[in-house]
């Protein structure tokens, strides 16, 4: 909290203390929606608008980050109920809060499982949901030495939508109610892609960057760092050079997952000869420039459609877990990944069975992909036909979430 900043707003409501809200009417059904940060509050939108499709329902949004909580009132501040910030989970702040609120339901998201909200929920008769239900290997392996508590937790959830096949198996596995628990796909698909540039946009946004070149000279090569993690930019700059080296005019635009580490990554680029910019400082470069660092928050999806080859962060080791990789392939940008993607596992076999992503065992077979690809137009071309099809092939799974909330609030 201290790092990242942010946190007085409604720092009350982290203590229970949220505003006071009138009793749902008679004839209305209050939703708490639970969802953690920047990503969640995104991948919700479809269906909140699904769920108050229905005029008998109204949500209470609730968040934990201080930069989800800016998303949410960015987003949905007259789409919702009210817009708060989730309390501590500890018995005193909790209680105090579900007075004030007095929800009908709850809906936790991913592998949101916070004990004493559960405890409240079932001790006041009120049914719990758990939407885009994921269990990672790491919290697979930590939930197996525990089995009883796993069990026991999963045991307070009414109902499960996992977000994969292999989400259900392993929450099954865990003890979860193998009546209610259902795979339905993941909600991330079904967010729109916007916005979406078009061809002057885009020739906008790569002046903006820094990355347009001389009327006589071809386009820059675009390689996107999306969402990295320590480490993995050092790997980038190093992957950049090579590039450089075989001719290739290639411009690097690193997007750190957490933008606070803006000022440790300005410093590493200071020590590197190639010229570059600091987004966070709020001046586009006034001449052609070789590296952008973004260290900006809810950018990301406009300056992915700059790519022409994007590396998913937090995948190479020693990072594990990674991060989405789904909107680059809805935005046809072939991707590359570590061997770690395993919040993602199913959607990454998936993406890379369908021709739309490749995988690199270390930073030595990243490099090496990259100097192929940025070779072979006709191979990112496949690749990125490949991403986008897949991606319109796994929609609608908030549409199906929705509706079985929906029946079971009758």
């Amino acid at each position: 909290m201290w790092r990242r900043g942010g946190y007085a707003k409604s720092f009350q409501h982290r203590l229970g203390r949220f505003h006071r809200l009138s009793p749902p009417a008679t004839d209305k059904k209050r939703i708490w929606l639970q969802a953690v940060s920047v990503g969640e509050i995104l991948a919700i939108g479809p269906l909140i608008k699904a769920l108050q499709a229905d005029s008998n329902v109204e949500i209470v949004l609730t968040t934990t980050t201080s930069t989800g909580y800016a998303e949410a009132r960015k987003h949905y501040k007259n789409l919702v109920y009210s817009i708060g910030v989730f309390p501590l989970d500890f018995w005193i702040f909790s209680r105090l809060a579900w007075t004030r609120i007095q929800p009908d339901a709850i809906i936790l998201t991913e592998s949101e499982l916070w004990p004493e909200h559960l405890h409240r929920a079932r001790k006041n008769g009120v049914p719990t949901f758990l939407i885009n239900a994921r269990i990672s290997d790491t919290s697979f392996r930590r939930y197996q030495k525990v089995p009883r508590l796993a069990k026991r937790l999963l045991g307070k959830l009414d109902h499960v939508f996992a977000a994969s096949d292999l989400d259900q198996t392993r929450l099954l596995t865990l003890g979860a109610n193998k009546h209610t628990t259902v795979s339905t796909g993941s909600i991330k698909f079904d967010v729109s892609i916007s916005p979406q540039l078009d061809e002057a946009a885009h020739s906008t946004l790569c002046k903006e960057l820094g990355f347009s070149s001389a009327p006589d000279q071809p386009q820059p090569f675009i390689l996107l760092g999306s969402s990295t993690w320590p480490g993995e930019e050092a790997a980038l700059l190093r992957i950049q050079q090579s590039v450089i080296a075989t001719g290739v005019d290639c411009r690097l635009l690193l997007v750190p997952r957490h933008a606070e580490r803006g000022p440790e990554l300005a410093r590493r680029l200071k020590e590197q000869p190639l010229s570059w910019q600091q987004r966070s400082q709020g001046q586009a470069p006034q001449e052609s420039i070789s590296i952008q660092l973004a260290d900006t928050t809810g950018e990301l999806t406009r300056l992915t459609q700059v790519a022409d080859l994007a590396f998913i962060g937090k995948s190479l080791p020693p990072n594990m877990g990674g991060q989405t990789p789904i909107e680059a392939a809805g935005l046809g940008i072939p991707i590359l990944m570590g061997p770690n993607m395993t919040n993602f596992k199913d959607v990454a076999k998936s993406l890379v069975r369908s021709g739309a992503a490749r995988v690199a065992a270390d930073e030595s077979s990243l490099e090496a992909l990259v100097l192929e690809l940025v070779k072979d137009e006709r191979a990112r071309a496949a690749m990125s036909q490949s991403g986008r099809d897949w991606h319109a092939k796994s929609k609608g799974s908030s549409a199906r979430i929705a509706e079985s909330i929906l029946k079971a609030l009758q």
